[in-house]
């Protein structure tokens, strides 16, 4: 078999697509290994209270304190015990956009077999705007969709994976649903693999910290969602690069996934997860502006691991 070697990923083609990556690293090899969890007996830090009390366009926030969240909807929780560290509207229903394909990808992990042959059909190509342009009668390896699916999450590729693991994207979202209520999820209700505004699709920030609970358990999505870019070969020969569509990951060392969303109903949401060896934290933002949506999310994480803010973030 033909290989691609790069200096910060290996590319292999099975038709098109990547070999197995080795796993996210530290913050001077992103792409070479994955954070670790540290032993369940260490103690819980608590947060650390800076010199001042940290400002923003609102004023002042309470020293040692949660930080002030502009975004409709969002929490903070301890991703080890699933204790709710801070909550705006957390049970609010919403539009959760791309966010959700967490629970395809969850779905598509738990079902194994990474190596598995995925052919394309027609109907998996029938979706706007953020597409990879797959064609019927390609194929590809699950665990290879199941990569891009979460750096640069192409609507196209979430049908893909979702009619191939269920027979239909409606058997899919049944089997969405029937995990969403096994989690406990009981505010949501799910139509489509992508997130794509669709009637009667919903969810609240409370019951995706459960899904992202779920979802980071998996070593085969927490192996993924760290990495900052993926490098793509196209049938046709050509390499696409694609950069993670969450800047948390480049801007916070601590931050280790996990997802964005964006429709113009759902504003801009971002599930995202951090750890520092000693916790694990998830923060779930949903119906943020722009201007706010990176900088809600990289607070709550600081502030839940109890990191100093002039010194977590990535140079």
């Amino acid at each position: 078999m033909s290989r691609f070697h790069h200096p910060m990923l290996r590319l292999g083609l099975i038709a098109a697509g990547l070999l197995p990556l080795a796993a996210c690293a530290t913050e001077k090899q992103p792409l070479a290994a994955t954070s670790k969890a540290a032993s369940k007996s260490s103690p819980p830090r608590k947060p650390v209270q800076t010199a001042a009390p940290e400002e923003d366009d609102d004023g002042p926030v309470k020293p040692g304190g949660p930080p002030r969240v502009h975004a409709i909807s969002a929490i903070l929780i301890d991703a080890r015990t699933g204790k709710v560290l801070h909550a705006v509207n957390p049970d609010a229903r919403r539009a959760v956009a791309s966010t959700q394909k967490l629970m395809t990808a969850l779905l598509v992990a738990e079902a194994g077999d990474p190596d598995h042959i995925v052919k394309i059909e027609r109907v998996d190509t029938l979706a706007e705007p953020s597409k990879l342009d797959i064609e019927p009668g390609e194929t590809y390896r699950r665990g290879d969709l199941l990569r891009i699916l979460l750096v640069k999450s192409m609507n196209d590729v979430a049908r893909a994976l979702a009619r191939d693991n269920a027979g239909s994207i409606e058997a899919f979202a049944k089997k969405m649903n029937a995990k969403a209520a096994k989690l406990g999820m009981s505010n949501t209700h799910f139509v489509n693999p992508n997130g794509l505004p669709a009637e009667g699709q919903h969810s609240t920030a409370r019951d995706m910290a459960k899904l992202a609970t779920a979802a980071y358990k998996q070593k085969a999505i927490r192996d993924i969602v760290c990495l900052k870019e993926l490098r793509w070969q196209h049938p046709d020969g050509h390499i696409s690069e694609f950069h993670n569509t969450n800047r948390v990951l480049s801007s916070l060392r601590s931050c280790n996934g996990m997802k964005t969303g964006y429709t113009a109903a759902a504003k801009f949401c971002l599930v995202s997860s951090a750890n520092n060896n000693s916790k694990d934290v998830i923060s779930v933002v949903l119906g943020a502006e722009k201007a706010f949506v990176w900088s809600d999310s990289q607070k709550l994480l600081q502030w839940g691991l109890g990191e100093d803010p002039r010194t977590a973030s990535s140079p």
